[in-house]
């Protein structure tokens, strides 16, 4: 039966019903109900159950025993690479470090948070939202990234805060190729007040 084999395959890896609720994305409450029997889960997060405990979908629901080196195709998926660390340390009720990588959305909550997509004071990701963030979409009060949003400073391709620095750069200080801004530097500057550049509009 799926609820048993989900049960015994979760305390197998040592796993509490709020970590493996984390790794596929729902509630505790929604893993007990499952354990219980008394809901089933959907499809994607079947498969997603099938990922982190490295089985294929049919052992899961109960219609195929334990996989064996024999039985394996090179076309068999049963585990997902993923690397996750959290450290025992934590401050504000967050680990002080919480890394967590691998294919899917794989998110990182911690003071300092590396993953896929990160929160943290110090976040570094695909996604990342902290006071210093550094990613491809990054949000912070100081963000580097491809695309950087940030309250003071921001640098990327596209940058937008107090002071930007980019490709294209919007902000109250903007240094880049297109600077948008009061005072702007770059190929094209558009400035209210000082702009500068090989193509500039501004008061001065």
């Amino acid at each position: 039966m799926f609820y048993e084999r989900l049960t015994n395959l979760r305390k197998q890896l040592g796993l509490s019903q709020e970590e493996l609720g984390e790794k596929v994305g729902v509630t505790r409450q929604t893993v007990s109900k499952w354990e219980l029997g008394l809901t089933t889960p959907e499809l994607d997060k079947l498969m997603e159950l099938s990922y982190v405990f490295g089985c294929t979908v049919d052992y899961l629901i109960g219609k195929d025993e334990a996989p064996t080196p024999e039985k394996k195709t090179k076309n068999t998926v049963y585990f997902r690479p993923e690397y996750e660390y959290k450290s025992k340390t934590t401050l504000w009720g967050m680990p002080l470090v919480h890394i967590h990588f691998g294919f899917g959305l794989c998110r990182a909550k911690g003071i300092i948070a590396l993953g896929n997509v990160a929160t943290g004071v110090v976040a570094l990701g695909g996604l990342s939202v902290g006071l210093l963030a550094v990613g491809g979409l990054a949000l912070g009060l100081l963000a580097v990234g491809g695309l950087a949003l940030a309250l003071l400073f921001a640098l990327g391709g596209f940058a937008l805060g107090l002071l930007a620095l980019g490709g294209i750069c919007v902000g109250a200080f903007a240094v880049g190729g297109i600077a948008i801004g009061v005072y702007s530097v770059g190929g094209v500057a558009l400035a209210s007040n000082i702009a500068a550049g090989g193509l500039a509009s501004g008061r001065i």
